[in-house]
């Protein structure tokens, strides 16, 4: 049984945590944390989980109770796995971090995006990035994860086929991305506010999003090059869920194969991968068809046979976009089924 820890538990990516490992027949958890809620019982901030962590209460963060677990999650803002994680690696723990704190390999681009020093330098030649559809093996011996955000998993898993086949053109590639609610976290925010969130859309984070240097980053290393991207994120009037529809232009070598197989480049790259899902030729990925799912469904589209590729991503934003994904990345670093507690079916309607 792998002894868990969970740092910063209060927020939407804790009690997801929480949730998806209520299930989880090798983990159980054993501490979680909450400075401002220390002594509160789970159950009773979550009603949801009454029955599965009724003697689970929040605690202090303290390093002595960490460092017994086997692995320990941080969910929790910006900055904060900095000061802990490298007490508790040194201590034998193993630590999946949800925050931005150790996703870009330059720490100072990391300053400028975050808008603070970088706490531990020292540990990012470490941390291995937990995209599992790419760094699977890396994954199952790393000390330490850093877990994608939600965005850069949507938009990188539906740009990696193409961008490692040589098709596209690295220039003038767009992500337009829709996001649920949820994904502004859980604190007080007017923009998330009912009357100000419900029958609305809008753009935000521009001209350019904290996201942006990370998805960059991993498109990066799939071309082995510079690529140049827009990403323009949108809040929808929903909980859950991301929907990213990514544009690309066929290059001058595959316009040359009149042939080229763009759905079969997909079906291929992802034919054994658990959590990807690649639909038929002419259907349409759903958000709620990943709701509460640790599954990214993608669809490929070359309108008229054109020049031009229409990436259609769905994830749900806390699951493969956070926590589901977390958990992913703890089932290989124990040798577990990659799996293992995320086989959820999606919620309907």
């Amino acid at each position: 049984m792998i002894n868990v820890g969970i740092v910063g538990g209060t927020g939407y990516t804790g009690v997801e945590l929480l949730r998806q490992l209520a299930s989880h027949p090798e983990a159980q958890v054993r501490v979680i944390t909450s400075r401002s809620d220390a002594g509160t019982s789970v159950a009773d901030m979550y009603p949801n989980l009454r029955g599965h962590f009724d003697d689970l209460r929040f605690s202090e963060p303290d390093v002595k109770a960490l460092g017994a677990c086997d692995v320990v999650f941080f969910a929790t803002p910006h900055g904060v796995a900095h000061a802990l994680a490298a007490e508790l690696l040194a201590e034998g723990t193993r630590v999946i971090d949800l925050s931005a704190d150790f996703r870009l390999q330059d720490a100072e681009e990391w300053s400028h995006w975050y808008g603070q020093p970088h706490g531990a330098v020292d540990l990012l030649p470490e941390a291995v990035y937990g995209l599992p559809e790419v760094n699977r093996e890396q994954i199952k011996t790393a000390r330490l994860i850093a877990v994608p955000g939600c965005y850069p998993t949507a938009v990188q898993l539906g740009f990696l086929p193409l961008l490692e086949a040589g098709v596209i053109e690295t220039d003038g590639l767009i992500a337009d991305c829709k996001s649920g609610v949820s994904g502004a976290g859980r604190g007080a925010k007017v923009g998330s506010l009912l009357c100000e969130a419900s029958e609305n859309m809008k753009a935000y984070g521009m001209p350019a999003h904290r996201h942006l240097p990370e998805i960059r980053q991993g498109m990066r290393r799939a071309a082995q090059h510079d690529v140049e991207l827009t990403f323009v994120p949108h809040l929808t009037p929903m909980t859950r869920g991301i929907h990213a529809t990514l544009h690309a232009r066929l290059n001058g070598n595959s316009l040359k194969l009149k042939d080229v197989d763009i759905q079969g480049i997909f079906d291929t790259r992802f034919a054994s991968e658990p959590c990807v899902d690649v639909l038929p030729q002419g259907h349409c990925p759903e958000t709620r068809s990943v709701r509460g799912t640790n599954m990214c469904r993608i669809a490929v589209f070359r309108p008229e046979g054109g020049r031009q590729l229409v990436v259609m991503s769905v994830i749900d934003n806390l699951v493969k976009g956070a926590s589901g994904q977390a958990i992913q990345n703890m089932n290989l670093m124990f040798g577990l089924n990659e799996t293992s507690g995320l086989q959820q079916i999606a919620l309907l309607p």
